[in-house]
């Protein structure tokens, strides 16, 4: 399935969703690798089989193998960390300052630019919604030189590749 499929797969309500994928799809201020990935990433996180081979068929030939396995990997990794340093985070505690104990070595040694990472990893963050995390992913790529113009950017391709996962699910559900 391609992007064009996707977009017509979405119903009329959507059509917000629609045109943002087309012009987040030639968003100018990010890398072709960094907008790629975040895409596929932010894909993967959203857990809609239709929208992961989509997105991975339309953007998988944008980045090199290594890419396409480090976008898969920040959406694997932060699935875990999501959901771990959101339960310290709330929780509080003893839990905040314990050691994690939990493999994330992929995160030190991505196979692409550490900055890259970091973004796919911020819009993960995003979309599974850990405040933890987005705070400190957003601030290590600011420190490597990401503008909050192209930050913001990321975020809005990891807010609607979720938005229309969340309308296919939808439309699933009730023709289910």
């Amino acid at each position: 399935m391609s992007l064009e499929a996707l977009k017509s797969a979405l119903p009329d309500y959507a059509k917000d969703l629609r045109l943002n994928l087309s012009s987040l799809a030639m968003e100018e201020v990010l890398s072709r690798q960094q907008r790629a990935g975040t895409f596929v990433a932010a894909a993967i996180a959203s857990r809609n089989a239709e929208v992961t081979r989509a997105v991975v068929g339309e953007f998988a030939a944008q980045l090199s193998p290594e890419a396409l396995t480090a976008a898969k990997a920040a959406a694997a990794i932060m699935g875990m960390n999501n959901i771990y340093y959101r339960f310290s985070h709330l929780v509080g505690g003893e839990y905040a300052t314990m050691p994690a104990k939990l493999r994330m070595t992929v995160i030190g040694r991505p196979g692409v630019e550490k900055v890259d990472f970091e973004l796919w990893s911020l819009a993960v963050s995003a979309v599974n919604g850990c405040g933890m995390c987005m705070e400190a992913h957003e601030k290590v790529v600011r420190e490597a030189g990401l503008s909050r113009e192209q930050i913001q950017a990321g975020v809005r391709i990891a807010a609607t590749v979720h938005a229309v996962a969340v309308a296919l699910d939808g439309e699933a559900a009730l023709a289910g």
